[in-house]
């Protein structure tokens, strides 16, 4: 997983967690727990094991 799309990710996270408190809605507060557990999990099992390489 490359550094743009973690920051990405995790920005996704973000907006999607503001969503949620603007709208109260379930479906935005799952989604985005959802993506913020893939962002992580992808960052965990990219070659390197997470840690920075070079």
């Amino acid at each position: 997983m490359g550094v743009l799309a973690f920051f990405a990710g995790l920005l996704l996270t973000v907006m999607g967690f503001g969503r949620w408190k603007e709208t109260g809605s379930p479906y935005w507060l799952i989604g985005s727990l959802v993506l913020l557990l893939l962002v992580l999990i992808g960052a965990l099992t990219s070659p390197g094991g997470g840690k920075k390489t070079g």
